[in-house]
């Protein structure tokens, strides 16, 4: 389940769709519904929508929205006998169901919206029929073979359904085939998907006491630690690993700037430190903003040079920072340096 919201507002008065998708059979339902309506009108709508016509299911997968993690949802699902699976933020891949098939019924409007004008409500039953009479790379079948035997006969007569009377054992035989046909292409598309995933992911583990980088913004757009700048950091300075906890969870020490942040983060955000003798890891001059923000302070002169203008000669100085961002250096003006930060030298600038 997931919703599709800032629609426009129908005549109807609608302005987002609720997308609820089979994961067996892939078929799909698009509900229409008003942005704003209680959780208990929806509920009355999932119970004509879905339980009327496929009955009670197994279990929900869906993410965190407040519709879906409210109370009323909840004890409504826990006496129908489902359960609730939430998908994290750092496993997106298990709610990528619903999200593909928004990618699908997102398009489909658009087109129809291009061609035949009009609201996009007025066409969203047409998208439901043609969704799910069209075929699925995944289960080798349309989602209708699938639920009903045989696809349904449209307009199009894209498939000659005949005048077959499937009855009898020769419907159960069929029946029983067609799932297991299923299972086994289902069975194929996840292991194939496993393996694309898999790819990218490396054993990390950390003891005690390691020193380790936190990821401030692991995913692009998202805003974390007041960071919202492009070209912002994308690592937190060095910290120290506590404890584990669970599987794929680690505690972390926080500096005192980031208290109100909870300090258990995802494995994926933390980056094993390698330590080097030539790493500057004195925090004692360092003087962070309230947005995370510092300023790098010079800590030698690397080499100099004069860069020779038609009239003029300019003197550079190629400047190491630090102790934030030890290793990087910059040429930088020799009088700007001198007049900036007399107050860290005296006499000899190339000693900081």
């Amino acid at each position: 389940m997931d919703f599709v919201v800032g629609l426009s507002r129908s005549p109807r008065g609608n302005n987002a769709i609720w997308v609820i998708v089979d994961r067996f059979t892939k078929s799909a339902h698009f509900i229409p519904f008003r942005v704003g309506q209680s959780t208990e009108a929806l509920a009355e709508r999932y119970m004509q929508e879905i339980v009327r016509l496929h009955g009670v299911p197994v279990s929900i997968v869906s993410d965190i929205d407040t519709r879906f993690v409210s109370r009323f949802w909840d004890s409504l699902q826990r006496r129908l006998g489902n359960k609730l699976k939430f998908s994290m933020a750092f496993h997106p891949q298990t709610d990528g169901q619903s999200e593909r098939t928004i990618q699908i019924l997102e398009d489909t409007l658009r087109a129809c919206i291009l061609d035949f004008k009009g609201s996009w409500d007025d066409h969203l039953y047409l998208v439901e029929f043609s969704y799910n009479n069209s075929y699925q790379a995944r289960i080798q079948m349309a989602p209708y073979e699938a639920l009903y035997g045989r696809k349904c006969r449209s307009p199009v007569c894209w498939d000659d359904i005949g005048e077959r009377k499937l009855l009898g054992p020769y419907l159960i035989l069929q029946t029983v085939e067609k799932v297991a046909k299923i299972k086994k292409h289902m069975r194929a598309a996840q292991d194939r998907q496993k393996k694309w995933a898999d790819a990218k992911r490396r054993p990390l583990e950390f003891a005690v006491g390691n020193h380790v980088f936190l990821k401030i913004s692991p995913t692009r757009g998202v805003i974390r630690f007041g960071c919202s700048r492009k070209l912002s950091p994308d690592t937190l300075d060095l910290l120290t690993s506590l404890e584990r906890v669970g599987e794929v969870a680690y505690r972390v020490a926080l500096p005192p700037a980031l208290d109100g942040i909870h300090e258990v983060f995802h494995i994926s955000q933390l980056k094993k430190y390698v330590w080097d003798d030539q790493h500057i890891l004195d925090y004692s001059d360092m003087r962070l903003n309230c947005d995370l923000s510092y300023e790098a302070q010079p800590i030698r002169i690397i080499d100099k040079k004069k860069k020779v203008l038609k009239n003029k000669a300019i003197p550079l100085v190629l400047v190491s920072w630090g102790p934030n961002s030890p290793g990087d250096s910059t040429w930088e003006w020799e009088d700007e340096i001198r007049a900036k930060y007399s107050h860290l030298f005296s006499g000899n600038l190339s000693h900081f």
